[in-house]
């Protein structure tokens, strides 16, 4: 008894809150807030600047995959649409009509574009700036909201320079300075240089480390969960954002087995761990599709080494992994409730959050370690 009593005291350690009742009412916010956070994400730019082709690789979806935004080098983007997570579907890139063009005017372009429904802006140009960004740029900042602008396709400048033999460093600061300058007006904010196709390459990361800074917690995490894992960093965010789910959800858990109702904490503590661990599965991009891009790329095996891994077999035969977890996490919740008619709920709440942190925990940790596998196979580092 007195170690049951310990796991009570370390969940109500863990959330911060006085007693067991005001834990789980805690617990449940922090995991609703996780699950169903919304975040709209909005790119947009002058016609051919390549927002489409963005679009698609920060959705780590390629060009030619059902569901990408249409690329070409006309106008393909003739109307608002938007392109939901293939894993997170409440967080959306949406691709906006190039300003100026026949069907959305400049100066009707912000109410056309139904301007508030976004969180922030991402403006896409494949050269300088022009009139049109500035002018849409001074519309979000009276509007008081971010916006970000990017300058695309990057290695056709590194290429060309280096054919005369200008260094990709000396390239890449000249083509900062002109835009900038470009945009001296709105007192030279920063330009970050992006390659699509090659997100790890540039200033991808800087994007992200400005997207972070400015966006609230809730929409931070969703925003670091979502993105592909381009970079061991990418990964480290991604990890220590599912960390700060664990105590959300074992103590959730411990909630449910405080119910007096047998055999639903096991069914629910199974429910919510396989949903946790298949969401950090594709969010570590631990899924095959994903897995063949990178082997592809890199001619490596990656697929092959990564099923080597007993949790990520288990969840991609989503059955296996239920099964193996209502063995982990049955036993001992249901052992207590049954010797102590009343207070063995209590009890039982403190085993259940202790048992479900360890599972969550563990494959956590386990899951992280295949992915950093995979970075270095990839050459991500």
């Amino acid at each position: 008894m007195a170690d049951q009593e310990d796991d009570v005291r370390a969940l109500l350690n863990d959330s911060g809150e006085p007693d067991l009742k005001h834990a789980i009412a805690r617990a449940r916010e922090v995991v609703d807030r996780l699950d169903n956070v919304v975040l709209n994400i909005a790119v947009t730019g002058v016609t051919g600047a390549g927002k489409s082709t963005f679009v698609n690789a920060i959705r780590d979806v390629s060009n030619t995959e059902v569901g990408a935004a249409k690329i070409g080098e006309t106008e393909t983007t003739m109307e608002i649409k938007d392109y939901p997570y293939p894993t997170m579907p409440n967080v959306k890139i949406w691709d906006l009509p190039g300003l100026g063009t026949k069907n959305f005017k400049a100066k009707t372009y912000i109410k056309d574009v139904k301007f508030q429904n976004y969180d922030f802006f991402i403006i896409v140009s494949e050269k300088r700036f022009k009139e049109y960004d500035i002018m849409l740029a001074k519309e979000i900042q009276k509007n008081k909201k971010n916006f970000y602008f990017i300058r695309s396709m990057i290695d056709q400048d590194v290429a060309n320079a280096e054919r005369r033999w200008v260094t990709e460093n000396a390239t890449l600061q000249k083509i900062k300075n002109d835009c900038q300058e470009n945009l001296m007006e709105l007192g030279s904010p920063p330009v970050f240089l992006i390659l699509s196709f090659y997100l790890e390459k540039f200033d991808f990361s800087k994007l992200q480390n400005a997207l972070e800074r400015d966006l609230p917690d809730r929409k931070r995490d969703a925003l670091v969960r979502s993105l592909p894992v381009y970079s061991r960093q990418c990964l480290e965010k991604k990890y220590n954002t599912f960390q700060k789910a664990v105590w959300a959800l074992a103590v959730v858990s411990g909630g449910i087995t405080a119910a007096p109702v047998p055999g639903l904490s096991v069914a629910c503590d199974v429910a919510m761990v396989a949903t946790f661990f298949t969401t950090c599965y594709h969010s570590f991009g631990l899924d095959d599709k994903s897995l063949t891009k990178v082997g592809n790329r890199v001619d490596k095996p990656i697929l092959e080494m990564v099923k080597e891994s007993a949790i990520v077999r288990a969840i991609a035969g989503k059955t296996f992994l239920s099964s193996k977890l209502a063995a982990r996490l049955g036993g001992v919740i249901e052992s207590v409730c049954s010797l102590i008619p009343v207070a063995g709920n209590i009890a039982a709440a403190g085993v259940s959050f202790a048992t479900t942190r360890s599972v969550l925990e563990e494959g956590l940790k386990e899951l992280y370690r295949v992915a950093l596998k995979v970075i270095e196979m990839a050459n991500l580092n």
